[in-house]
């Protein structure tokens, strides 16, 4: 029992202090939006687009930093075991790139799609990391509908999948900054009480 409960306050301080990887999320969404514009505006062939789309995730990671210290989360937390788990979980969505490669090479008109679906799924183990089921609904929400546009609109409605997952990405974003508000009040109200009982 004690087990649980310690592994629950370690996985409460992060969900505190990295703000549930909201900056990560945010930063994921506008390179979604980007993709959207790349996807649907761009008149160049599909590899080339799949090649951009590439090419827009190299921002991920700098646009991360930026929301960091727009929303002072931390990356680092000292004495957390559980806090390289959640870099561990990032890196996971590497061993999904095969389908990615193949798909860029084989199939680049459907790259986009193939792109949504791995997104979509390496959000899923957040759910349990951060306790936050929005990352898995979310994550479901992306893979599914990514799968379900390409197959019933086609490759000419193709640009509609990174639209859908910009906004479900947006969409999970302004959750997890309201759930980890929350947290906080909760937090607070829990701590004032007790020091009433004292």
């Amino acid at each position: 029992m004690s087990k649980k409960v310690s592994l629950e306050e370690l996985k409460l301080e992060i969900s505190i202090k990295a703000k549930k990887g909201i900056d990560f999320v945010l930063s994921a969404s506008l390179i979604w939006g980007l993709n959207f514009f790349i996807w649907h505006l761009l008149k160049n062939t599909a590899y080339e687009k799949s090649v951009f789309t590439f090419m827009t995730s190299a921002i991920l990671l700098p646009l991360a930093i930026l929301f960091s210290k727009i929303f002072k989360t931390e990356w680092k937390i000292k004495d957390n075991l559980l806090q390289p788990l959640g870099l561990w979980l990032n890196f996971a969505q590497l061993l999904y790139f095969p389908f990615l490669i193949f798909t860029l090479i084989k199939c680049p008109d459907y790259f986009i799609m193939t792109y949504a679906i791995i997104t979509g799924a390496h959000l899923f183990p957040y759910a349990w990391f951060y306790n936050e089921i929005a990352y898995a609904i979310i994550g479901g929400l992306i893979s599914l509908g990514a799968l379900l546009i390409a197959l019933y609109l086609g490759v000419a409605h193709i640009s509609y999948i990174p639209f859908y997952t910009f906004i479900l990405l947006l969409i999970l974003a302004l959750k997890l900054y309201f759930s980890v508000k929350n947290i906080k009040i909760k937090l607070t109200f829990s701590t004032s009480k007790e020091k009433m009982k004292e």
